[in-house]
């Protein structure tokens, strides 16, 4: 990444709202995930690479959404940790069994809530 970008990049980070910072990690996750699939006939390290950034994002997102100083409704928070649990289930049944038609549902919700988060949904 070039200087300028990577100003960019920080300058972006200390004038953006958490909320899109979210979706920009849900976006960067997606990315990954869509960048793995599309190349699933050349295996490398992307598809190991996409999923733990994935489970991590979603680990971090679980933690602050079961957190008790969390502003959100419970009926937001359980909503929330219910596709929590579903993309780290489906996350770990990948890493056993990969299949990349199963990516897409990870990178539909990612895309659908970074939109979400952002306004844009």
């Amino acid at each position: 990444m070039s200087n300028a970008a990577q100003a960019y990049a920080r300058t972006a980070q200390t004038t953006a709202s958490p909320r899109e910072i979210e979706a920009q990690a849900l976006l960067k996750a997606a990315n990954k995930l869509q960048h793995a699939m599309t190349n699933w006939d050349h295996p490398d390290t992307n598809f190991a690479e996409a999923l733990l950034f994935n489970r991590k994002l979603w680990a971090i997102l679980l933690s602050a959404v079961t957190s008790d100083e969390n502003p959100q409704t419970i009926e937001v928070r359980q909503n929330i940790a219910n596709i929590g649990t579903f993309v780290l289930t489906q996350t770990a049944e990948l890493q056993l069994n990969p299949q990349p038609e199963k990516l897409k549902s990870l990178i539909d919700i990612n895309c659908n809530l970074a939109a979400g988060l952002s306004g844009r949904a």
